[in-house]
This record gives C-alpha cells, sequence and structure tokens, in this order.
C-alpha cells in the first residue's frame, strides 16, 4: 500500500506548485480509471469530474484541479488517488452519509414548522459540515431576529447503518434580549424623549406587555436611522447626518444599550419655489396654486414630497397622467436657505404587460385580481395602482398588502406582482356571560368571510340568555355572475320577553334579500327586500300603551341604503369615512305600513405617533303611515348601543300597578320613534401582538337619547 501513500502526499503538495522528485518514478501515462469506496454514486458520475481521461499522460497539476472538483460536489467527505504500476489512476472515496432525519430540540419559542422552513437540509438530503454550519447560522439569525441574542445551537449527528445519520439540533433558546436604553450622542436641538419618540425601536419597560419593538432588530435600526433623518429634514436641518449607530449587549448578555450619533447641523428655510415644464401645453402658473410652502418657511422634506405627490394628481387631472416631477434644489450655506425648483417632464409611456398574484395560499388569484382598477394592456397609473391596493386592503383578508412594479419584457412594459400574506377570516366563537340584567348569556357564531377562498361571507349566530334568544343566518356573495354586484340573504328569529322591566314578549321570523351596485369608486346603492312575522303576547300586568301591539303582524318592506365608504379596513379601521342613509317602506301587503329612515357617519383619523381618533354618528326616526308603530317596531336603546346602560335603558318607561293600584314597576321600557347616538372615541396602541390577537384599547364617550311615543298617548313617566 506503500506506492499510493506517496501520491497521495505528491497531490497535496501539487497545491503549493512542488512536485516531488519521486513522482518522476511513476508511469508516464494513464491506461485506466478505477473508483473505489463508492456505495450510492456510480463510477461514470464520479470520472465525469475528472480532467483526465485514459491515454492521457500523468500531469499532478490536473490531477490536483480533479481532487478540488470532487470535494467541490459536496458528496465527499474524503477523496485521495492511488497510481499502481500498470498505470491505473484510482479514486478513492468516502461519500457523505444520506440524512436520515433532522431533529430540534430545546426550542420551545420557535416552533419546529418555523425551523424548518429556515433550514436548507432536509431528510434524504447528502449531509455535508459546511452546510451544516450555515443551517446553524441560519437557526440563529431567526432566534436573533425575534430578540434572542443569547440563543445557542449545537448540532450533533447519530450514526445509522447504511452510511445514513440522524442530525440532531440542540437549542438553548436563552433569554429574549430586550433594548436597555437609548442614547443620543451630538443632539443640541431635540431631547432624547423627542427623539425616542420618533423610532420604532422602543426601550423595554416593564408595564409594555402586548409590544413587541423593544427587542433587538438590525433591520429596524436601520429603518430608525432612516426615521431620524426625515425627522430632521422636516424640522429645517438639511445638513443632518446620522454619523452612527451602535447597539451593544450589556456584560450580562441580556439586553442591548443603543447608541445614536448625530450631526444636527444648521437650520435651513426655503428660498425662492420656481416651476418649469418641459411639457408645451402646461402652465406652470397654474400650479403655483397647489404648493404646500412659500418663501421663508422652516425647509421641510415632508413639503417637497407632499408637493410633488400634489402636482402629480392635478396632473393626472388635467390629463397627464404620464409625467415625471423632480424637485432641483439649490443650496446657499452661507445663508441657510434652500431654492427649489419644480420640474415637469413627459414621461413616456409604460404599460401593463401582467399581474401576478402571490402569498395568496387559500384566497383565489380571481378574488384579488377583480379589486385591480387597471388590467393587462392598460396603461400604468399609479393612483390606480394605490387604489387597487387599497381596495384588496379593504377586503380584510390580507395582513399585508404590497404592490411592486417590475420590469417587463419591453422598456415600456412592466409587471404589477401583487404580494399578500393572508390572515385568519374564519372564526369559531364560543361564550357565556353573566350579567345583572340577563343573568346567563351564552353565543355562539361561526362565520367564514372568505368561504372556499371566493370571499364569499358566511356566518351563522346564535345566542340564548334569560331575557332573549335569537339566530341568524346569513349569506353575501360580492360578485354575483362575476359582475361587481353584491347579493346574499339573511334568514332570523328572535324572542324577547323581559320581565324585569317590561311585560310583553316579541317574536320575529322572517327572512331578508339583498343586492349591492357600485355608482361610483367609493359610492354604492344598496337595495333589499325582507318579510318577516311578529307575534306580541302581552303579560297579566301591562301597560295601556302596549294594547295596541298585541297580536300577530306581517311586515312586507323594501329599502335602499346610499353608501360612501373611504375606510382603510373593513373591520379594524384607521383612517377613512363611512357615511350610510338608509330609508324602509312598510305596506307592499302585509299588514303595518311605516317610513323609516336611518343616517350613519363614521369617521376615523390619525393623531399622533399610532393613536387615531373616531367620530360616530346614528340618527334614525320611524313614522306610521296611517296607524300607529308598533312596540316591535319601536326603537331601543341600551347596551352596545349606549355604552354604560342596560339594554333598552334608555327612553320612555311606564308605571305598571296591579288590580289593587300598587306599584308592580316603574321602569317598563316603552321605546321610541326617534333616537340618536353620537360617539367620541380615542384608540390607544398596544403593539403588534395585541393587534394580531384582536386586542384593541380606547377611551370614548357615548352620547345618546331615545323619545317620542305615537302621536295621541299621552304619559307622565320620566324620560331617562
Amino acid at each position: 500500500m506503500g506506492w499510493w501513500i506517496v501520491l497521495a502526499g505528491t497531490i497535496a503538495l501539487v497545491g503549493q506548485g512542488i512536485v516531488p522528485a519521486h513522482a518522476q518514478n511513476a508511469p508516464k501515462r494513464i491506461t485506466g480509471i478505477a473508483v473505489v469506496g463508492n456505495q450510492r454514486i456510480e463510477p461514470a458520475t464520479i470520472i465525469s469530474y475528472l480532467t483526465v481521461r485514459p491515454g492521457d499522460l500523468f500531469d499532478p497539476a490536473q490531477l490536483d484541479q480533479s481532487l478540488k472538483r470532487l470535494m467541490s460536489t459536496g458528496l465527499f467527505s474524503d477523496v485521495y488517488f492511488s497510481f499502481p504500476p500498470d498505470g491505473t489512476l484510482v479514486i478513492n472515496v468516502t461519500e457523505n452519509p444520506i440524512i436520515n432525519r433532522i431533529i430540534y430540540e430545546g426550542n420551545s419559542r420557535l416552533k419546529d414548522d418555523k425551523l424548518k422552513d429556515e433550514v436548507q437540509l432536509k431528510p434524504r438530503i447528502v449531509f455535508t459540515r459546511a452546510k451544516v454550519r450555515a443551517d446553524v447560522q441560519r437557526i440563529l439569525d431567526l432566534y436573533r431576529r425575534s430578540g434572542r441574542f443569547a440563543a445557542v445551537v449545537e448540532p450533533k449527528i447519530v450514526q445509522l447503518p447504511q452510511n445514513r445519520v440522524d442530525l440532531i439540533f440542540e437549542i438553548s433558546e436563552g433569554p429574549k434580549s430586550k433594548i436597555r436604553a437609548i442614547n443620543f450622542i451630538g443632539n443640541r436641538r431635540f431631547s432624547d424623549k423627542e427623539l425616542r419618540s420618533e423610532l420604532a425601536t422602543k426601550q423595554a419597560r416593564w408595564w409594555k406587555l402586548f409590544t413587541s419593538n423593544d427587542t433587538y432588530d438590525p433591520d429596524r435600526q436601520a429603518f430608525d436611522r432612516e426615521q431620524l433623518r426625515r425627522f430632521y429634514f422636516n424640522h429645517g436641518y438639511a445638513d443632518f447626518r446620522v454619523l452612527a449607530a451602535v447597539s451593544e449587549l450589556t456584560p450580562d448578555r441580556r439586553d442591548f444599550l443603543t447608541t445614536f450619533v448625530i450631526e444636527e447641523g444648521e437650520i435651513y428655510h426655503f428660498g425662492k419655489i420656481n416651476i418649469e415644464s418641459q411639457i408645451k401645453d402646461i402652465d406652470p402658473e397654474t400650479f403655483r396654486a397647489f404648493l404646500h410652502m412659500k418663501e421663508g418657511d422652516v425647509y421641510s422634506l415632508k413639503k417637497i414630497t407632499d408637493t410633488v405627490d400634489g402636482l402629480t394628481n392635478i396632473a393626472g387631472v388635467l390629463g397627464y397622467a404620464f409625467v415625471n416631477i423632480r424637485p432641483i434644489p439649490k443650496r446657499h450655506r452661507d445663508e441657510r436657505v434652500l431654492d427649489i425648483t419644480f420640474k415637469i417632464f413627459e414621461a413616456p409611456r409604460v404599460y401593463v404587460e401582467r399581474i401576478d398574484i402571490k402569498g395568496n395560499l387559500r384566497t383565489r388569484d380571481n378574488v384579488v385580481r377583480r379589486e385591480f382598477r387597471l388590467v393587462e394592456g392598460d396603461a400604468f397609473n399609479l393612483s390606480k395602482v394605490e387604489r387597487s391596493k387599497q381596495r384588496i386592503q379593504r377586503l380584510g383578508f390580507f395582513r399585508e398588502v404590497e404592490v411592486e412594479q417590475l420590469p417587463g419584457s419591453r422598456e415600456d412594459r412592466l409587471v404589477l406582482e401583487a404580494n399578500v400574506q393572508e390572515e385568519a377570516t374564519g372564526s369559531l366563537s364560543l361564550g357565556a356571560a353573566f350579567s345583572s340584567f340577563e343573568n346567563f348569556i351564552f353565543q355562539f357564531e361561526l362565520a367564514e368571510r372568505n368561504f372556499l377562498g371566493k370571499g364569499q361571507d358566511v356566518r351563522i349566530n346564535f345566542s340564548i340568555s334569560s331575557i332573549q334568544t335569537n339566530i341568524v343566518l346569513s349569506f353575501t356573495e360580492p360578485y354575483l355572475w362575476g359582475r361587481n354586484i353584491s347579493a346574499g340573504f339573511d334568514i332570523f328569529r328572535s324572542n324577547f320577553q323581559q320581565t324585569r322591566r317590561s311585560t310583553f314578549r316579541t317574536t320575529s321570523t322572517g327572512t331578508s334579500l339583498r343586492m349591492g351596485l357600485p355608482l361610483a369608486e367609493r359610492t354604492a346603492l344598496a337595495l333589499r327586500y325582507t318579510i318577516r312575522q311578529d307575534q306580541v303576547s302581552l303579560g297579566l300586568f301591562s301597560s295601556r300603551f302596549l294594547l295596541d301591539s298585541q297580536g300577530t303582524t306581517v311586515t312586507s318592506q323594501v329599502g335602499y341604503s346610499l353608501i360612501y365608504d373611504s375606510l382603510n379596513h373593513p373591520l379594524r379601521p384607521t383612517n377613512g369615512q363611512r357615511a350610510i342613509f338608509s330609508q324602509d317602506f312598510a305596506g307592499l301587503g302585509g299588514n303595518k305600513r311605516y317610513l323609516r329612515s336611518r343616517v350613519d357617519y363614521d369617521g376615523f383619523f390619525p393623531l399622533f405617533w399610532r393613536f387615531y381618533g373616531h367620530l360616530g354618528l346614528q340618527a334614525s326616526y320611524i313614522n306610521g303611515l296611517g296607524q300607529n308603530v308598533r312596540i316591535s317596531d319601536r326603537f331601543f336603546l341600551g347596551g352596545p348601543e349606549l355604552r354604560g346602560f342596560d339594554i333598552a335603558g334608555v327612553g320612555p318607561r311606564a308605571a305598571l300597578v296591579d288590580s289593587n293600584g300598587e306599584l308592580i314597576d316603574q321602569n317598563s321600557p316603552l321605546g321610541g320613534r326617534a333616537m340618536y347616538v353620537g360617539t367620541a372615541e380615542l384608540f390607544i396602541p398596544l403593539g403588534q401582538s395585541a393587534k394580531e390577537l384582536g386586542v384593541q384599547l380606547s377611551a370614548f364617550v357615548d352620547a345618546g337619547s331615545l323619545f317620542d311615543i305615537n302621536k295621541g298617548v299621552a304619559f307622565d313617566n320620566e324620560v331617562i
């Protein structure tokens, strides 16, 4: 065996450019090639990586190159050549084992599925130490992104028969690394507290239970650098720079100390503001009214970007959808003044070549695609792309929506790629509670807002308490026959019997058919027909004001709603408005005749940081047409509509006395024909974790009233 040991040493030295003298004793020509030690890999496959063939002259440099090519495949843990006297080149290989399975131990914060998605090695893949090292680093990076910088990953292998191994990643997750302190060096104009409020990263505090932005994240730190830059630029500091952003582990390796080193510079003001147009038909002076700044104002980058957006939109309204507005600054350092010239260029026309949808694992492509305001072949329009993104977000099916513009097959073509991240749209709710008003309460709701991924809404709701029972089954198809027309139905039954504050029982059973038609981008018309049977029975002691409501009645009504909706999300809006005016007319058959009108308004608006406000108004009035309004059709106020009051806890009351004239109850609700409720609400941010759980915190003020009994009815009871 001594002959191949010598040649193995020869090959190793060739890599250093040295050929030992005894290599000259080897045969001068290769007569054949043989493979030894292979178990799974065919000899022909191994030989294909060589740079020499039978008949070639012995060349240590070529053999060294062949050795490197074989090792670079990752298939072998060891390769060496032997060269017996007969001239045969023998390739001796030791194959890397095959991974039988991968096991994760010690992980509780990150589940196996999360780690499997990150790790590149899989069962039945060739094991290499380099790949294991790379996967260890991937796991560590995953833990660091979740704030666990003390995590340790140790790979171990268990040898199995047939050259197989089990790969075990032993993980010590360690504590979550928080941001203990955020400091600034170089700030003179703004305090540390003011600058911290602008950052996405926050200092860890024990009372911040629902936040996840107090962990160290390098990507978030890069975002914070940009946030500081924008903040100073918006306050006039055009020379501002972040010189360094350093995060260091504390000595106990549990937390981070973050320091931003900044240079504020001097404050600048706007100088001359000019508009120049390269498009002949555009008069620059007509655009001056849409400038967001004037000479002498403190410099602000936001004012410049708002002006560019405003001028672009106005150009689009005037019919110039393809314009490029470029702000050109001219800095006067001595005077600390910035002149800005907005130059309007005609941009080349670009067309949408293709629209791709990615990330929709459950939702069908057409559900997302039909919300786009552009189709393949349309001229690109940025405002329509933004509107499309808003419409997709308003579906309520996705946690995140991004629409990217990618190059197409030609310079005048682009691809719109919608990347969505789905969120749960189905819910199963079970609840039980006890209240002093309704005693026990049991609720069950099964709902799916994206049934079978088609965007259909299906839900069944059942609730029961000591005073009422409700069951509702509803279905909504948002695009009937592939057209932008919604349709649906509701089947309902309710039973209300309350003996402590009223002496009547109401049972309602019916169905409703609905249809919605778009009138404009944000405006729609909803039509509906409802048929309902109401049965009102009175107790032994009942108010005389309820006598005309007793018995069984049938309501056949048609109605409509005019809807304006610009909310940014159907369930959790933070910006936009929704206004609805509705009327229902009963009298198409049945034995009830009335006209009911209702106005609803909800406005959401951002305030500061991530706080936002909500103003709401609801007003309703029902007028009997030639007859009194029965109690089953009147309004009752309280409970969720007016928080802080019991159900039916607001409005006119009747006093009940028995046959002996003794008072039984002086607080029996009668309902009313008119009502209003106003709401002012402040929503307080709790962090991403609370958002994912659907938890919201708000401070609110509700005000409302219920009044107006049927004409001709007199009573002496107090109205609350």
